[in-house]
Parts: C-alpha cells; sequence; structure tokens
C-alpha cells in the first residue's frame, strides 16, 4: 500500500489548463523566476499560481523543463501573493513577491534584510525576476497559512 507522499505527483502538468493563465495584465511587466528544489536543481513538474488581491487577478503557471516560469502582471503592483506547489509536498507553500523594493508593508518591514531580499523582485532588462528557492541557501521565506 502507498503512502500519501509516495501518490502526491508530480501530476500538475495533467490539472494544468492548456490556455495561457499566466497573463495577468496583457500590457504589463515580465516578471520571470526559476523554481529550485532544496539542492539548488531545477524543479520542471511544478506549479506556481499568483494572486494579486488589490486588483483581483490570479494566475497560474507550470514550471518549464528547466524549472522556469513567467507571468505578464501590472507594474503598479505593490506586491503578489505566490503559492507553489510541487512534488513532495502534501501542502502547497505560501510566499509573497514584492516588485517594489520600497514597498511599505508590514509583513516585508518584519523581516531581517537577508529574509527580505528573498522576497523582492530584482529588476532585469525586459521585467523583473523572482526566484523561488524552496530550501537551502538563500531559500525563500514562506509563511504559515
Amino acid at each position: 500500500m502507498r503512502t500519501p507522499s509516495q501518490t502526491v505527483g508530480p501530476f500538475y502538468a495533467i490539472g494544468l489548463c492548456r490556455s495561457r493563465d499566466n497573463e495577468l495584465a496583457p500590457d504589463g511587466v515580465e516578471l520571470a523566476g526559476t523554481l529550485f528544489d532544496g539542492r539548488g536543481e531545477p524543479v520542471p513538474d511544478g506549479m506556481v499560481e499568483i494572486w494579486d488581491a488589490e486588483r483581483r487577478l490570479w494566475g497560474r503557471c507550470g514550471t518549464e523543463p528547466d524549472g522556469d516560469f513567467s507571468f505578464r502582471v501590472p507594474e503598479e503592483t505593490e506586491h503578489l501573493e505566490v503559492y507553489v506547489f510541487a512534488r513532495g509536498l502534501l501542502r502547497h507553500q505560501w510566499t509573497r513577491a514584492y516588485l517594489r523594493e520600497d514597498a511599505d508593508d508590514e509583513l516585508l518591514s518584519s523581516l531581517q534584510p537577508s529574509e527580505r531580499e528573498t522576497l523582492v523582485a530584482r529588476r532585469e532588462a525586459g521585467g523583473m525576476r523572482f526566484d523561488i528557492r524552496m530550501q537551502g541557501d538563500n531559500a525563500t521565506v514562506f509563511f504559515a497559512h
């Protein structure tokens, strides 16, 4: 008999909609990143969901074979709720992606500088970068739900 941890996945590709669910704002900025596991390896079969509570926008993107994901989001958004689904997780993980380093946010302000760095997207040519590290060095800060 298999335990839940042996049967949990990776089944995300089966449940993903085939339509593009990663464009919250067609004229917005690209937010791209890579999902890394605890060994620093890309997760090729994960899923990242984001929620812009202010504008009530939601998006979903399965990771590519190299662990990459991307969204098109409103540039004026201060932060996005981010949910990570991946193999080995019996429950999704919740974090935030801040699009502005100077965001005036109680949650962000409560963290140490090294922790805050894991939640702030970096500006790059043509968009923003937000990598998610599940464990290890520079692991992304996750919150209890």
